[in-house]
């Protein structure tokens, strides 16, 4: 499944009134294998990159850490940095590889995000974000957006988050992506800031009214398309997360619900799909288990499932693992299923 160039997404977003379901950036899990196999369960869903750090986008391995096969569109980079002329640059960068949009993180909550000055402590400075966010609309063509949480630690989430969005939007921002919970960036883990304090969906809803010319989306504790049509209710987009990565079958219906006409997913055609991708990215010197990992939790509360889960979190990490293993992995699907109807 190939998914075309899709210009700018957000004013055909406006203007169609259809709008937006994306997976969110997530560290160490939406790489380009991720994305991959992500676009194959749906042409529609927007795909994001892990957060790159500016410097690494302008001195790192360009390749590396930017390719992209071009199935994946749409797709946005997501970066991380403080430093608007740095963050210009690796905007350049970016819109040169082709992505379809740049996203400026202030939502990680990592300490090795706060150590850098970038990430969820960028709420604290909204005038500096609007600074990066200029810039970066002043080097480049396609959309830039800024993700953010609704608050960090002790700050009254009302006028922060109305204060950040105030200074990014006048800066020129075509969109705010925000999940729905405070950041605290003193005493918890980041584990622990996907959990606490609890999301207030409410205070997102609210920013949407006050800016209803604007697009506002919003992430954080979506499980089911269910509750991401409720959401689209209120708002004009929704990223799913964890439910997007653990339970990826989940993105089968996107297509479907933002109106798309097309067959159902053919997870015979998936696996002959991701086997053949899969032997290209061996035969060029990586390893099954960079493809396979992320499809582990493809087949979730099926027959078959665990088995299938075993296959790929094992036999899959042998150096000499080839695509053979991936068609081991469905094929204990088949015999679940098969052993269910018996």
């Amino acid at each position: 499944m190939n998914a075309e160039k899709s210009g700018n997404i957000y004013g055909k977003a406006q203007k169609s009134g259809v709008p937006i379901v994306a997976v969110a950036p997530m560290m160490d899990w939406t790489d380009r294998h991720c994305r991959f196999f992500h676009r194959q369960l749906s042409s529609r869903a927007l795909l994001y990159t892990e957060m790159i750090v500016a410097d690494a986008a302008i001195h790192g391995d360009r390749q590396r850490l930017l390719g992209f096969e071009a199935g994946e569109h749409p797709v946005a980079l997501q970066l991380g940095g403080s430093d608007p002329a740095k963050l210009a640059e690796a905007a350049r960068i970016g819109e040169g590889f082709g992505y379809d949009e740049i996203n400026l993180n202030c939502g990680c909550p990592s300490d090795r995000v706060q150590s850098g000055t970038f990430g969820a402590c960028l709420m604290r400075t909204p005038d500096l974000v609007a600074d990066c966010v200029a810039a970066m609309k002043g080097a480049v063509r396609i959309p830039v957006t800024v993700k953010c949480r609704i608050g960090v630690d002790e700050q009254d989430p009302e006028p922060a988050l109305d204060t950040l969005a105030d200074r990014v939007f006048a800066a020129g921002a075509d969109a705010l992506w925000v999940h729905a919970r405070k950041a605290w960036l003193q005493g918890l883990s980041p584990r622990e800031n996907r959990d606490v304090p609890p999301l207030d969906y409410g205070r997102v809803y609210r920013l949407k009214r006050r800016f209803s010319e604007k697009f506002i989306g919003i992430n954080g504790g979506v499980q089911t398309l269910a509750e991401a049509q409720d959401h689209l209710r209120h708002v004009d987009g929704v990223m799913l997360g964890r439910a997007a990565y653990h339970t990826p079958a989940i993105l089968a219906g996107v297509d479907a619900m933002l109106g798309a006409q097309g067959e159902p997913v053919d997870f015979a055609d998936l696996l002959e799909t991701m086997a053949a991708y899969a032997d290209a990215h061996v035969a060029n010197g990586g390893r099954l288990s960079h493809v396979a990992r992320h499809m582990v939790g493809l087949f979730h509360g099926q027959p078959g499932a665990r088995r299938f889960r075993q296959i790929l979190s094992t036999v899959a990490n042998h150096a000499d693992a080839g695509s053979g293993v991936l068609r081991r992995a469905f094929a204990a699907i088949e015999t679940g299923r098969e052993r269910q109807a018996a």
